[in-house]
């Protein structure tokens, strides 16, 4: 224990030993300088608590910059992730619309799969980032993440069940990115 460590009590011993006796006790000179002494000690206490609220105070900031970056970090691609978006759309759309016939083709085999590599390999960095494409047909609607855009009459599907995808919807880790614009069975008329 060093001297700053000691107990309060030996520390007010240790300031009392140049004090003559005949004011240590009595008389209103004694009276004045205990009065002096539990005003030093309340100082004291009170400084001490600012220094423990002082310094939660600081570790509290600390943890709330710390989460901040981390999110920062985690989430600083969304802009660019979706502004993307509307490439893997078209490339999707590129390989839906390429026929049998072209597929069959050996002189366009090559173009086929270069087109369907590209996607696989936009997929691939997608994933790496934490982006995923949201699940819609067959599930009921989630306003979390599906955009209704119509209502579709069906026997075979329940009332508020996607039956179809207009345009894909994806998330970047927990967060939304976009919203699955989606077709919604609805009872028959």
């Amino acid at each position: 224990m060093t001297e700053n460590e000691k107990p309060l009590d030996q520390a007010v011993e240790d300031e009392l030993k140049g004090v003559p006796e005949h004011l240590r006790e009595g008389g209103d000179e004694a009276d004045a300088m205990s009065e002096a002494l539990e005003s030093l000690r309340r100082d004291l206490e009170n400084a001490k608590q600012e220094v423990l609220y002082a310094q939660a105070e600081t570790q509290n900031v600390r943890r709330r910059l710390e989460r901040e970056k981390d999110e920062a970090r985690a989430y600083a691609a969304t802009g660019f992730a979706r502004d993307i978006l509307s490439v893997a759309d078209n490339l999707a759309r590129a390989v839906q619309a390429i026929p049998e016939s072209l597929r069959a083709d050996d002189s366009m085999k090559g173009l086929v799969i270069g087109i369907e590599a590209t996607q696989r390999e936009l997929e691939k960095v997608f994933a790496s980032h934490g982006i995923t494409r949201i699940a819609a047909v067959g599930l009921p609607l989630d306003p979390n993440q599906h955009q209704a855009m119509l209502e579709v009459p069906s026997a075979d599907h329940e009332p508020g069940t996607v039956v179809s995808e207009m345009q894909a919807g994806w998330m970047i880790k927990d967060r939304l990115l976009r919203a699955a614009m989606v077709a919604v069975a609805k009872a028959p008329d």
